[in-house]
C-alpha cells in the first residue's frame, strides 16, 4: 500500500460504545503491508470478530483514505489468544 494511504475502521455505534467501555486498543492492522484489506476479510479486536462489509475510497487532497465498514460483533469469537 502507498505510504500516503490511511486505513480507517468504521464500527457501528454499539461496537464503538463497547470499544470505549472496555478501553480496547484498536491496532492499525494494515500499517506497513502492501495489500489493502478486502471486503470479506475478518479482523479480531478485543476477542470479537468483525467482518469487513464494505470499502470506501476517499482523497482529502493530501492523502488517500480507505474507510472499512465492519459488521456488528456481538458474540465472542471462537478462539481467544492470550
Amino acid at each position: 500500500m502507498s505510504s500516503n494511504l490511511r486505513v480507517v475502521l468504521v464500527f457501528s455505534r454499539d461496537d464503538q460504545a463497547w470499544i470505549r467501555r472496555e478501553q480496547i486498543n484498536v491496532p492499525q492492522f494494515w500499517q506497513g503491508h502492501s495489500v489493502p484489506p478486502a471486503q470479506g476479510d475478518v479482523i479480531r479486536v478485543g476477542g470479537r470478530q468483525f467482518l469487513i462489509q464494505g470499502r470506501l475510497w476517499e482523497h482529502d487532497g493530501a492523502s488517500t483514505i480507505l474507510r472499512l465498514f465492519v459488521g456488528n460483533a456481538h458474540a465472542e469469537s471462537d478462539t481467544v489468544f492470550g
